[in-house]
């Protein structure tokens, strides 16, 4: 169907009376019928981007979606086994498409400088990819179950003074259902450290501050390992009462997010010496889980004022934050953050979500096979 003015105009004057503000954009190309119309919906201070997804672009559900360090690409993956890289700026449209695992990929990061990207799949591989060629450069075996989970050190922690003790630039984390954690050193294509537990690994963070590796476990635990020490565990954070599927480190490397199975976000100190000693801050409500087998993921925004987490009821949650962590030093885990935003519009469970760089805008993935992203005022 063609689209005319005319039915722009009225569309916007109808948004326009109930509440909503609306603009438009076009953007044609092989994959496009006559246009693909983008709408954007505004309402009580936040915008929604919807991108209808087709064959073209997702076959299966979308598990997982970041932006590049310098907010100029996104990127998604998921059911259909490729990443797909997306130009953020101008017509929005596919660039790039990483081919070469069998099944699906659950997780997956981006280098700090943006050459890279590192993919956890469920055919029990991690692997490491060239953006701009679309090449594989390695493919790490070790692991004898699905790999869940990646992660890197942040830009600011691998520009760290410690990087030469802990060579964090170089350093790659994975956790899978065989019950270890794997530290990738990528100079070497080989893990140079193993931690194993009794139960699944479903979310993995890696402290390039400290040199810690945090694992989101199965029994409802946050395991924490000392990139320096042996191989048990240093501290163990008790608090969910389900599986922690998320972990996300705050950018100055002080702050712990988990997203668990129990229908709550927590907020951890992880800094060395805590006031009590007590590492739990804050239990955050509002995001919800169902028995479905995605793993729903959880972030920081970079200037650490709010956070957000994928939810089963098709919503994006987003909490600010800034309140809990300035009184984190009153010893009250039992503190609640309001809940910011419930962002409505995707028709299945909200698997990952991810904030821009430098822009007050969020994206999110979903079972639904699109990728939302949109602007928070």
């Amino acid at each position: 169907m063609r689209v005319s003015s005319q039915m722009l105009l009225s569309l916007s004057d109808s948004l326009r009376r109930s509440g909503w503000r609306a603009s438009f954009l076009f953007s044609s190309g092989p994959w496009a019928f006559n246009c693909l119309l983008r709408l954007f919906l505004v309402r009580c201070g936040c915008l929604l981007l919807r991108w209808p997804t087709t064959s073209l672009f997702f076959q299966g559900e979308v598990l997982a979606v970041k932006f590049s360090p310098d907010g100029r690409n996104i990127a998604s993956a998921g059911v259909d086994r490729d990443v797909l890289i997306y130009n953020v700026y101008g017509e929005i449209a596919t660039w790039q498409t990483l081919k070469g695992h069998s099944k699906a990929i659950l997780d997956f990061r981006w280098s700090t400088d943006g050459s890279q990207i590192y993919t956890a799949s469920a055919d029990q591989t991690a692997a490491v990819w060239d953006v701009e060629t679309g090449e594989r450069l390695k493919k790490l075996k070790g692991h004898v179950g699905i790999v869940n989970a990646c992660s890197v050190a942040s830009r600011e922690a691998a520009e760290c003074p410690n990087r030469a003790t802990y060579g964090c630039a170089s350093l790659f984390v994975t956790g899978a259902d065989d019950g270890t954690t794997r530290v990738w050193d990528l100079r070497v294509r080989r893990s140079i450290k193993k931690y194993e537990h009794q139960y699944q690994i479903l979310s993995v963070a890696l402290d390039g501050h400290g040199g810690r590796v945090f694992s989101g476990c199965l029994d409802n635990t946050i395991r924490v390992y000392d990139l320096r020490g042996g191989d048990a565990e240093s501290e163990v954070y008790e608090g969910h009462t389900d599986s922690v599927t998320g972990l996300s480190l705050s950018s100055s490397g002080t702050t712990l997010l988990s997203n668990g199975m129990d229908h709550t976000v927590r907020v951890w100190d992880i800094q060395p010496f805590v006031q009590g000693g007590k590492r739990h801050v804050a239990a955050l409500r509002g995001a919800t889980h169902n028995f479905e087998k995605n793993l729903l993921r959880v972030c920081w925004s970079p200037d650490e004022q709010l956070c957000s987490a994928g939810s089963a009821d098709r919503h994006v949650c987003v909490w600010t934050v800034n309140e809990v962590l300035r009184d984190k030093g009153t010893g009250n885990p039992a503190n609640l953050s309001p809940l910011l935003y419930r962002l409505p519009g995707h028709s299945g469970s909200v698997n990952d979500v991810c904030f821009h760089p430098t822009e007050p805008v969020i994206a999110s993935a979903s079972s639904d096979r699109t990728v939302f992203m949109g602007e928070l005022s």
